[in-house]
């Protein structure tokens, strides 16, 4: 394993460790989410289905043996559309891992208008399912129409509620509910993903932690209850069960520390 890194944290919410380092593009006036460009839309299925699906699985097994426990529980959202909830703790993995979890429904990527500004990939990283969050009205009506028609598709909408990445986090941070609008909108069901690490016993590879990933749910909006309340009661849900699958994590590659008010 890698010798721990500390890390020095001043605020749970905002705080970023992704170190990127990417020039955030505006959007294009012609931006589509969900393009009906025919030629567009076979390249979108070649890039996900022959090239990042297989990617996945090889980067996954070869670097972290990553495991999924509980994946069957998605089958119950088979026949419908469904939201995952997840961990943000790595750049790479997390943006392959969805992927493998939501097999073979199609995974698309709630992300920061980062994902689609990296020059000569921005395309790519749309085609592969990325729904870039911008601020402005117009872009935020059509990525609502977007997630809209994907659920209506039965196809799965993936999401990192910390919104920023902490590199090998163990715990979970505190996250709003905000983003649990949208399975309250479209009455569809939430899953849990929660990314674990642990050290492995025999690898070429030990520097890197082994990954369990562990899918809880379905959680369903409860309709006794108003829209605000049934937003904040999935929030909980989905909270809880990731904090107590935290619990297994028994490698710690980087250490948080807060950092003392002067």
């Amino acid at each position: 394993m890698k010798q721990q890194r500390v890390i020095y944290y001043s605020d749970l919410l905002n705080d970023d460790f992704a170190n990127t380092n990417i020039k955030t593009k505006p959007p294009s006036k012609r931006f589509e989410y969900l393009p009906k460009n025919p030629l567009w839309r076979f390249c979108s299925f070649l890039f996900y289905r022959l090239i990042a699906t297989p990617l996945s699985l090889l980067y996954g097994k070869i670097f972290y043996r990553t495991k999924i426990v509980n994946r069957k529980a998605l089958r119950q959202a088979k026949k419908e559309g469904c939201f995952c909830y997840g961990n943000h703790t790595g750049t790479a993995y997390d943006a392959l891992h969805p992927t493998l979890i939501s097999f073979p429904k199609r995974a698309y990527l709630l992300t920061h208008p980062d994902s689609v500004s990296i020059t000569g990939l921005g395309t790519i990283v749309h085609m592969l399912g990325s729904l870039p969050l911008y601020p402005d009205y117009a872009h935020t009506k059509q990525c609502l129409e977007a997630i809209s028609a994907l659920i209506q598709k039965k196809e799965c909408v993936y999401i990192y509620p910390e919104a920023h990445i902490w590199p090998y986090c163990t715990f979970i941070r505190p996250f709003d509910d905000r983003s649990f609008r949208y399975p309250v909108k479209e009455n569809a069901p939430v899953y849990a993903c929660t990314t674990t690490f642990s050290r492995k016993k025999f690898s070429l590879l030990r520097q890197l932690p082994k990954i369990t990933i562990y899918v809880d749910g379905p959680f369903y909006p409860d309709q006794n209850l108003p829209a605000r309340e049934r937003q904040k009661k999935l929030r909980d849900e989905v909270y809880q069960a990731m904090v107590e699958r935290s619990k297994n994590n028994s490698a710690e590659l980087v250490k948080y520390i807060e950092k003392k008010a002067a």
